[in-house]
């Protein structure tokens, strides 16, 4: 009789958003397009002023250290429930606009507010963050990891396509979006944008860097007729 060995279950493949959520990081659309993104949970922190500021840097690498506190759990002795091997989402902001920040057609920089994030995967619950942030609290400033929080944000109606070049030339593409969204009867509700940066920017040059921008919370514009793919969400 031939020797029976024990089964051991498959591991799960890891999770790789670059290749599960294309819609929501890597359209294939080259133009502006419509999306309904839903809600989704991150580590996000707030900040004002300029990206050049070591604020803000330092803000980035709290997201990083707090994403990477709940990636390597497993292997500090604790695996969450749910957990599943996955690649770290990447970093977005979230930026608003004063209207004192341009000043003769410029824009200054240092009149900037934002709120950085990084998502997390599903099996995150606020437990899971809180040990996340536990963690973390041996590497980043006690001050900045008080002020981060743990939430959930829904984009909903939104419009996005993804900006090739330096992050000084995105207003034509923020262009070629507003001109989208009037062709097919939406308005934003709010000032703020999403960016996505899919591109680090130590290693590529200004014009070959990848940011995803998204304008959301759309509404109808009043009196405009439903478009073709007003509709359109991303499966």
């Amino acid at each position: 009789m031939p020797k029976q060995t024990e089964q051991k279950p498959a591991a799960a493949a890891k999770y790789e958003w670059r290749m599960t959520e294309k819609a929501f990081y890597l359209p294939k659309e080259k133009g502006p397009h419509r999306i309904d993104v839903p809600e989704m949970k991150f580590f996000a922190v707030e900040g004002a002023g300029s990206p050049a500021d070591g604020e803000f840097q330092a803000r980035v690498g709290l997201l990083y250290a707090l994403s990477y506190a709940v990636r390597m759990m497993p292997k500090s002795g604790w695996t969450p429930p749910g957990y599943q091997e996955y690649t770290v989402f990447p970093l977005e902001g979230v930026w608003t606009l004063d209207t004192d920040a341009w000043r003769g057609g410029a824009l200054d920089k240092t009149k900037l507010r934002y709120k950085l994030m990084i998502r997390q995967p599903r099996f995150v619950t606020p437990d899971v963050a809180a040990r996340a942030m536990e963690s973390a609290r041996k590497k980043v400033p006690a001050d900045l990891l008080d002020r981060t929080s743990f939430e959930s944000f829904s984009d909903g109606p939104s419009v996005q396509m993804v900006h090739v070049g330096a992050y000084d030339t995105e207003p034509e593409t923020f262009a070629a979006m507003d001109d989208y969204m009037k062709e097919h009867g939406l308005v934003r509700t709010e000032r703020a944008h999403r960016e996505i940066y899919l591109s680090d920017p130590r290693k590529v040059s200004p014009e070959k860097n990848r940011t995803l921008l998204r304008f959301f919370h759309l509404n109808a514009a009043p009196g405009a007729k439903r478009t073709p793919d007003a509709g359109k969400a991303a499966k």
